[in-house]
């Protein structure tokens, strides 16, 4: 049996930073952008084709010259197909974490503000806008 998912999700921050997201069976550099980031995730793009369930390894800068990396799995590839999407990324549920890189991602985030729950990562255009 399955456990339950939780009934809480954390906040997400809208954030643009440069990281290196590789595939872990052949090091392969995937995505090089942060878009917004959370304590049990991210979104990256933009990215070459990945599949869902892939496991990865994310490494990004956090303040103070500390490093954040992680291993994580692609949770969810957006293609970019849909209204308001405007380029393939993937998102990522980390894994594992040592201690300090939670602590330089906690950091990290206090200088962010929250995204409000549903805010898209990237202003709409006119064009998205008409019905």
């Amino acid at each position: 049996m399955q456990s339950p998912r939780p009934s809480f999700r954390h906040a997400r921050y809208a954030t643009k930073v440069s990281c290196q997201v590789v595939r872990e069976r052949d090091f392969r550099l995937v995505a090089d952008r942060v878009v917004d980031l959370s304590p049990s995730g991210a979104l990256v793009g933009p990215a070459d084709p990945v599949l869902t369930g892939e496991r990865v390894i994310v490494s990004f800068p956090g303040i103070d010259g500390e490093w954040v990396d992680a291993e994580a799995v692609v949770a969810r590839v957006v293609h970019g197909r849909r209204r308001g999407e405007y380029t393939r990324t993937l998102g990522l549920s980390f894994e594992a974490l040592d201690a300090e890189s939670k602590r330089a991602l906690r950091s990290f985030l206090t200088t962010r503000i929250p995204k409000a729950p549903g805010q898209r990562s990237r202003p709409r255009r006119a064009a998205d806008c008409r019905a």
